[in-house]
């Protein structure tokens, strides 16, 4: 029966892979273009142009034609032109029915003057969104009283560049219609960054590019972040202290521990992902040598994982395909007429009743994407289990074989890296032993035995997708030479124990998602559950790095 349905599957797959259109030659290769055309907004404008002269001078016959357009004049629907787009342009509609590559990010700042006299605490206890809304909606208010209650009537200086974008994110931090532009100092990045840097009582708003050292990435003499206090509870907690320094503060905008309404992310927007070459490798630039550019400009690049991330899903137009030149060959006309055949005869053999109910099922299983539940996971007998979703098996030679349980790669879906530690090195139980990866969002892993790492499964390192396809076998991570095999055995538990245990793990999988999943949000838009109430299958991979983080510090790190 496997056979069958394998021998039609591929016919399929064979008959969709030669096109047969008039004699047209498929071939993803695309022939090479002089041009390319880019279409983008003003604010845009610099940096589009920008990267559209440095990428010109290395590429010697490859030109662009930069269009810069009003919003309202853009429209994806006609035309397939690589489009520059910061979130705050894009409609919903953007999102469903067009592809995007991130490439930067327009992180709005609040920073004060390194000399300022509450330095300390400010970094300690921070401003709330609720007490900069007093500061710059109220004459009144701009002085440190407002935020240290006991102190005396110092003056708060508010400066602010004059970027559009700027002002609407702070807008929007404020939750106010419009910044009142009488109340505060606005001008050029370099003037107002001057300002700051000169003025110990000022407060000031720009992007974080504009008080970066183009030299190390750090930020600009006499300048200092201002924490923001998200919870408003008086002090910093640590999931909101990103503000000790640049890189530190980009990966905290990434994670989520950022406040959202000051970051605009700019993307790369096309009607379908792109398969010249040219464009390709245009973008494959921006988002490795094009990204120091972005940061003279006064945008922030990505960080090292979120460039891999971006890479990862521009990488299959990489892939060149030798030239199939589709010709209606006997081959051809007989493979035709014998899948013709072949489906013809299973349909008549299912309506004579051929198949058997368990037939169709397999067929049908086929096509469909089962839900996730305790009785989709497999639990192979004679393996040790631990509560961290490991699983460990002893070999005859006493090696232990170690990686993660099915259940593990339900949640994530398709694993596209694995960083694992080192032949030789020694671990311990409960200490990260590997970590996966899909698109630069990851989880950490840990051991469920302690010992020394005998091998690694290097294969993973070129096929990654071993770990869902077959977790228990070709998908294993480590052999391990165990220290205390006794020990660490009577923290795990076997097949019939540990699928008992998961009932009690879905349970707490729907707690987590629901208390993340906001309605009406369009940021957790997506369909936690199927109908009839079961879990979504690769639950995990449609959201972002935020909530991958907190999946291992609510979740998984609970268990270790």
């Amino acid at each position: 029966m496997k056979t069958t349905v394998s021998l039609l599957i591929s016919f399929l797959l064979l008959f969709a892979y030669c096109k047969a259109d008039n004699g047209e030659v498929f071939n993803n290769k695309s022939s090479q273009q002089e041009s390319i055309r880019i279409v983008c907004s003003p604010d845009l404008s610099p940096i589009a142009s920008k990267w559209a002269s440095e990428y010109s001078d290395l590429e010697t016959g490859l030109t662009f034609d930069l269009v810069v357009a009003d919003d309202k004049l853009i429209n994806m629907n006609e035309t397939n032109n690589l489009r520059f787009a910061s979130s705050n342009e894009l409609k919903p509609d953007d999102y469903e029915k067009s592809w995007q590559l991130l490439i930067g990010r327009e992180v709005i700042v609040p920073v004060i003057n390194s000399k300022n006299p509450f330095l300390n605490q400010l970094i300690e206890n921070g401003i709330s969104p609720e007490q900069f809304a007093m500061i710059v909606n109220n004459l009144e208010n701009q002085k440190w009283e407002t935020v240290f209650k006991n102190e005396q009537h110092l003056p708060i200086h508010l400066y602010i560049t004059k970027e559009q974008s700027v002002m609407n994110g702070l807008a929007r931090f404020l939750n106010i219609t419009r910044i009142p532009e009488n109340k505060l100092k606005i001008g050029d990045k370099a003037e107002i960054v001057a300002a700051i840097q000169n003025d110990p009582y000022a407060i000031g708003f720009c992007e974080i590019g504009d008080v970066m050292n183009a030299e190390n990435q750090g930020l600009v003499e006499n300048i200092s972040l201002l924490p923001i206090d998200k919870n408003g509870n008086g002090k910093i907690d640590a999931v909101e202290d990103v503000y000790a320094n640049t890189d530190i503060l980009m990966r905290g905008v990434w994670i989520g521990k950022y406040p959202k309404a000051l970051i605009n992310k700019i993307y790369t927007v096309r009607n379908t992902q792109p398969v010249n070459e040219n464009e390709a490798a245009f973008l494959t630039w921006v988002l490795t040598d094009g990204q120091s550019y972005l940061k003279e400009a006064g945008f922030a690049g990505l960080i090292d994982s979120e460039q891999q991330a971006q890479l990862e899903k521009l990488n299959p137009v990489s892939i060149n395909l030798p030239p199939v030149n589709f010709v209606y060959s006997p081959a051809f006309i007989f493979l035709l007429i014998f899948g013709a055949v072949l489906a013809l005869s299973i349909y008549v053999t299912a309506i004579l009743g051929g198949f058997n109910k368990s037939d169709i099922q397999e067929i049908a299983g086929e096509f469909q994407l089962a839900d996730f539940n305790e009785k989709t996971v497999i639990v192979p007998k004679g393996l040790y289990f631990d509560k961290t979703h490991t699983w460990a098996f002893m070999e005859k030679d006493g090696n232990v074989k170690v990686g993660i349980d099915d259940f593990m790669q339900h949640i994530t879906g398709p694993i596209t890296r694995v960083e694992m530690k080192k032949r030789g090195e020694r671990v311990k139980k409960g200490d990260v032993l590997f970590t996966i990866i899909q698109y630069g969002k990851q989880l950490k892993i840990y051991a469920p035995v302690s010992g020394i790492i005998k091998e690694r499964n290097e294969l993973l390192d070129k096929q990654s997708s071993d770990i869902n396809v077959s977790p228990y076998n070709n998908g294993w991570v480590y052999l391990i030479e165990p220290a205390n095999w006794v020990k660490d055995i009577q923290l795990l538990q076997m097949a019939e124990n540990y699928s008992q245990w998961l009932t009690s793990e879905f349970t707490r999988l729907k707690d987590f998602f629901a208390s993340i999943v906001k309605p009406g949000s369009m940021e957790y838009a997506h369909i936690v559950l199927q109908d009839g109430g079961s879990l979504k299958d690769n639950i995990l991979a449609d959201f972002g790095p935020e909530v991958w983080e907190d999946f291992q510090t609510k979740y998984l790190d609970i268990n270790n």
